[in-house]
């Protein structure tokens, strides 16, 4: 017999959660405590990107134009979370290490599009299979159902982290 709640809009019965040891979500908490240290770690490095020295901020950018395509700076700013400013810099330096190109719309000669270099795009390319190789050598013995759970539940932490409001200053 499934117990049921009801939900707050509209009154519509779910099922509950299933209740579990609270050892379960401390593990799951030290796991991905873990996992953001070691991203940190990642991130503070600088990347050889085809023979340049580049700063993983600068990397994911390529990333960003990588999988969206071209895009005027102000909309690579929102995508990568980071200030129109900021990432002008960044796309200065990328255009001249002959990563990113600027290109002006035909449409509205007002609006500069940044794209990556041919070269730039060949390399993440190469970057993208190697990551997949690697990824099917560490989780090659994850069951494809035990992957789908890993992305829903790492999706939901993502999806509660945006939705955390920042903390109050404190008041001295």
């Amino acid at each position: 017999m499934a117990v049921f709640t009801a939900v707050a809009l509209g009154g519509a019965s779910t099922p509950a959660p299933k209740a579990r040891p609270d050892g379960e979500l401390d593990e799951l908490g030290q796991a991905l405590r873990r996992l953001l240290s070691s991203v940190r770690r990642m991130r503070g490095r600088h990347i050889d990107f085809g023979g340049v020295e580049i700063t993983y901020a600068e990397f994911e950018l390529l990333l960003e134009l990588f999988e969206h395509g071209p895009l005027p700076a102000g909309e690579l700013a929102a995508v990568s979370a980071l200030t129109p400013a900021t990432v002008t810099g960044m796309v200065d330096r990328l255009v001249l290490g002959g990563y990113v190109e600027r290109t002006r719309s035909e449409s509205d000669r007002r609006v500069v599009a940044c794209e990556l270099s041919g070269a730039a795009r060949s390399e993440l390319q190469a970057r993208y299979a190697v990551k997949r190789e690697r990824l099917q050598q560490a989780l090659g013995e994850v069951s494809a159902a035990d992957l789908r759970a890993a992305t829903r539940v790492l999706d939901l932490l993502c999806a509660h982290f945006d939705e955390c409001p920042a903390p109050a200053p404190e008041r001295v």
